[in-house]
C-alpha cells in the first residue's frame, strides 16, 4: 500500500469527529475523516445540550443553523412516583455563553448540520464506507491508520490521530487504555415519537424518581417526544403496554396519530478511560468515557473534549509548540468528565433509589436538600466548573484572579463594526487581552507574541457586563485562551501576568505563522521558556 500522509487523522464522524474536523480547519489543520457509515446515522439518540456547547458550536461555524433546528427547554423537574414535583433546576434563555442554557435537538438535523459545513470546508475530508483496521506508532514517528472501503486497503500516516470512534473503540485499544468503572449500570428502554396529540408537558425534562418504574420524558420538537423507562424485562413494547406507560403523559387512542419513530433498549453505563493519550493518539468523546443520560451531558462532554484539544494541537502542529502542551487535554477534561458523570450517577441514584425503608428517607432529604434557598442554581453551574489548576490554569499568590483563572469569559453581545455581534465572533480564533486600563509595555508585548487581540471592554456596547465582570473579580486584564478559558489575569492596581513562566514554556512557538507575531515579541515568550 502507498501511504499518504495527513496531518491528523479523525476515526469516526460523529457530532464530535465532525466538529473536532471544523476546530482544526479553522487553524488551517487539514484532516481526514474515516467513518464506516456511508451517512448521517438516520434516528435519534443524544437530545439535549448546553450553552457551553452552543458556544463551542459558534467556535465551529455552525450555531446558527443549530440554533434553526434547536428548541431551547425550561430546565429539569424531579417527579415522585405520583407525578408531583419534588425540586425544579430551572434554566434561563440566555447562560452565561450567550445562548440558551438547554436546548433540545434531533441529532441527525445536528449532524446534517456539522456534514454540510464539513462539505464546504476543503480541509476537511471525509471518506464514509471506511472501516478502521489499525491503529499504530512506532515511537515518535507519524501514526499509521489502516483502513479498509469498497477500493481495497489503504495507508495512511497522520501526524496525530483523534479516536472519536464511541464506546468499543479501536482507538482505545491503540492508546492501551482500560475502562474504570464507575459503578452504575442499569438497562433502560429509549421511546421516541412522533404525534399531534396533545401532551401534558412543562417544555422541560421530567425526571421520575420511582424506584419501581423511573422514568424520563422530555418533548424535542414541535411534534417530538422522547420517552426513557427502566423496565424489569426489557421487551419490546406493544400498543397496550405503550398506552400504560405513558398514561400520565397523553392518552393514546387505538386509532391516534402516534409513530413509534425508535424503540431500543440501552445499557446506561459510567466509565471513564485510564488514559487519554498515547504519543500522538488522543481518545475524545465516548471513546474516553461514558455517562448516564440523567443530565444530558453525554454528547457535551465529547464536543468539550473537541474544543480543548484542537486549539492545542493546532498551535503544536502549525506553530512548533511545546509538546507538553498536548499533556494539558487529558489533565484539563478528565476531572471534569468524571465529576460530570457523577453528578449523573446521583442523579440516577435519585430516581431508583432502591425500594427499601431507608430509600424513602433518602428521597425525603433529597425533597428538603433542594429547597434549599440558591442549591438549584449551584448544582446547574456545577456542570461546568472551573478547570483544575496546572500548566494552563495558573493559581497566583495571594489570591489574585480568584475566581476568574480557569473558568470562561461570559459572552454577551456587543457592538462590532458592522453592528451588534456575539463577543466570540469580534474575538476571533486565538487567544485575546481584555482590558478595562491601558496595558503596561510587558503585557502588550506578551499579547502580540501569543498573537492575541487587545480589546478594551470599559465602553463595548454590552451595558458593562465584561468590565463589571473583571471589576468584581479585582483584574485590570484578563488572558483568554482560544477556548475562551481565563489563563491570567493582570490584578487591580497595575502589573504584569505574573503566571506565564509557568504557561509561557508551553506556549512559545519556533514558527511565526503571521505578522501579527513579530519575532521582536515572540522572543518574550522565547525568554520564558528558557
Amino acid at each position: 500500500m502507498t501511504a499518504q500522509h495527513v496531518p491528523v487523522v479523525i476515526v469516526g464522524a460523529g457530532p464530535v469527529g465532525v466538529t473536532a474536523a471544523l476546530l482544526l480547519a479553522r487553524r488551517g489543520v487539514r484532516s481526514v475523516l474515516l467513518e464506516r457509515h456511508q451517512d448521517v446515522y438516520p434516528l435519534p439518540r443524544a437530545v439535549a445540550t448546553d450553552d457551553e456547547v452552543c458556544r463551542i458550536l459558534q467556535a465551529a461555524g455552525v450555531h446558527e443553523e443549530f440554533t434553526a433546528i434547536a428548541r431551547p427547554a425550561r430546565g429539569l423537574r424531579l417527579l415522585d412516583s405520583r407525578h408531583r414535583t419534588m425540586a425544579e433546576f430551572s434554566r434561563t434563555e440566555q447562560g452565561l455563553h450567550g445562548f440558551p442554557q438547554t436546548s433540545m435537538f434531533d441529532q441527525p438535523g445536528l449532524e446534517r448540520v456539522l456534514r454540510d459545513a464539513l462539505a464546504r470546508t476543503p480541509q476537511c475530508d471525509l471518506r464514509g464506507g471506511a472501516e478502521v483496521t489499525g491503529v499504530e506508532q512506532d515511537g515518535t514517528g507519524p501514526v499509521r491508520v489502516t483502513y479498509r472501503d469498497e477500493d481495497g486497503e489503504h495507508l495512511l500516516r497522520a501526524d496525530a490521530v483523534l479516536g472519536c470512534d464511541g464506546a468499543n473503540s479501536l482507538t482505545r485499544e491503540a492508546v492501551g487504555a482500560t475502562w474504570e468503572d464507575l459503578r452504575f449500570e442499569e438497562r433502560w428502554t429509549v421511546i421516541d415519537v412522533r404525534t399531534s396529540l396533545p401532551v401534558r408537558c412543562w417544555e422541560g425534562v421530567d425526571q421520575v424518581c420511582d424506584p419501581q418504574r423511573p422514568a424520563t420524558f422530555m418533548r424535542i420538537g414541535d411534534d417530538r417526544y422522547r420517552w426513557e423507562f427502566r423496565l424489569p424485562d426489557g421487551a419490546e413494547l406493544d400498543r397496550a403496554r405503550l398506552r400504560e406507560l405513558l398514561a400520565p403523559w397523553v392518552v393514546l387512542a387505538h386509532d391516534a396519530d402516534f409513530e413509534v419513530v425508535r424503540q431500543a433498549a440501552y445499557t446506561f453505563r459510567a466509565r471513564i478511560a485510564d488514559r487519554w493519550r498515547a504519543g500522538r493518539i488522543f481518545l475524545l468523546g465516548d471513546a474516553a468515557h461514558l455517562t448516564p443520560p440523567f443530565i444530558g451531558q453525554g454528547l457535551c462532554a465529547g464536543m468539550r473534549d473537541a474544543y480543548n484539544l484542537s486549539w492545542k494541537l493546532a498551535r503544536v502542529l502549525q506553530q512548533g509548540a511545546d509538546e507538553r502542551l498536548l499533556d494539558t487535554y487529558e489533565s484539563e477534561r478528565k476531572p471534569h468528565a468524571r465529576h460530570v458523570i457523577r453528578m449523573a450517577v446521583a442523579m440516577g441514584w435519585a430516581m431508583t433509589g432502591g425500594q427499601d425503608g431507608a430509600a424513602a428517607v433518602r428521597r425525603g432529604l433529597l425533597g428538603a436538600a433542594v429547597r434549599i434557598p440558591g442549591l438549584t442554581t449551584a448544582v446547574s453551574r456545577d456542570l461546568s466548573p472551573a478547570l483544575t489548576a496546572g500548566p494552563l490554569v495558573p493559581r497566583r499568590p495571594g489570591g489574585a484572579g480568584r475566581g476568574l483563572v480557569g473558568r470562561f469569559c461570559p459572552q454577551p453581545w456587543v457592538a462590532g463594526p458592522g453592528g451588534r455581534t456575539r463577543f466570540d465572533d469580534l474575538l476571533g480564533d486565538s487567544f485575546a487581552v481584555l482590558t478595562v486600563v491601558p496595558l503596561p509595555p510587558t503585557v502588550q508585548a506578551v499579547a502580540a507574541a501569543l498573537g492575541a487581540r487587545t480589546v478594551t471592554v470599559s465602553d463595548f456596547g454590552d451595558g458593562g457586563l465584561l468590565a463589571a465582570w473583571m471589576r468584581a473579580k479585582r483584574a485590570d486584564a484578563v488572558l483568554l485562551r482560544p477556548d475562551r478559558v481565563v489563563l491570567d489575569v493582570v490584578p487591580r492596581g497595575g502589573g504584569d501576568f505574573a503566571a506565564r513562566a509557568a504557561w509561557g514554556s508551553l506556549l512559545h512557538t519556533t514558527r511565526i505563522p503571521s505578522p501579527s507575531q513579530p519575532a521582536a515579541a515572540e522572543s518574550l515568550l522565547r525568554s520564558i521558556a528558557r
